[in-house]
């Protein structure tokens, strides 16, 4: 199925592949094997994409946005405390209020708490890696979390992935849904990772947030900015 995205006048968009990774990206060995192979078949908007279902607001709890404290057990989760916060902009830059945004990554190890992650290195008690929060009226989030760490991944011989948070976000129901991933300014894994590269030459660059030393907490953590863009030429770079 084709994909969309919603904006405040009610218009569903398809997405412009100029911008975004294509299905198939020979580099990436798992996309040979679950791309489409016939066309897509774009979904006409109906009744049921506007009116749900959707997340309910009411349903966030304090410490959702706060991964260095929704997971703890006994103690401080392991690794460097980073403040992530950004905007969530349409492609006039104007807000886009009341988002839900969802956040998963591994931790500073480089290793997910799910059972499909082999990866030999230790867990963090008191590291979740997920969280999520709603933009507030100007479009912003933000979020407190811990720096991931890089992790193999089999894609072929000694293949690492960068440091990276996904992020899903949802609008006016479950199937405006868009995911996509931040990296960080100055990793040298960038340049050899076939999904980063994926992402066409002029839009990849999209994907990697900005150190700021006014998100900066003295003392405490170190703030980083990344804004995601839904539609436009200057649109975030969405995954397939």
């Amino acid at each position: 199925m084709d994909t969309a995205v919603h904006d405040a006048a009610g218009d569903f968009r398809p997405r412009d592949w100029a911008q975004h990774p294509p299905y198939l990206s020979p580099d990436y060995k798992s996309t040979v094997l679950r791309s489409p192979s016939k066309p897509l078949i774009p979904m006409k908007q109906c009744l049921s994409v506007r009116t749900g279902p959707v997340f309910g607001h009411d349903s966030l709890a304090p410490l959702d946005s706060d991964l260095t404290k929704n997971g703890r057990v006994n103690g401080e989760p392991v690794g460097e405390r980073i403040v992530v916060t950004g905007r969530v902009l349409d492609e006039n830059g104007r807000p886009v209020p009341h988002t839900l945004l969802e956040i998963w990554q591994a931790n500073a190890c480089g290793r997910y708490v799910h059972r499909w992650d082999q990866h030999d290195a230790p867990l963090d008690p008191n590291f979740f890696g997920a969280g999520r929060c709603i933009t507030d009226a100007e479009g912003r989030y933000r979020f407190t979390t811990i720096k991931p760490g890089a992790y193999p991944w089999g894609n072929h011989h000694n293949a690492w992935r960068p440091a990276h948070i996904h992020f899903s976000l949802f609008g006016p129901s479950f199937l405006t849904r868009l995911v996509t991933q931040m990296y960080f300014p100055g990793d040298p894994l960038l340049p050899l990772d076939p999904i980063y590269n994926g992402v066409p030459e002029g839009a990849r660059e999209l994907l990697i947030s900005r150190f700021s030393i006014d998100v900066t907490e003295p003392l405490w953590a170190l703030g980083y900015e990344f804004d995601i863009v839904l539609r436009g030429r200057q649109a975030t770079p969405m995954e397939g």
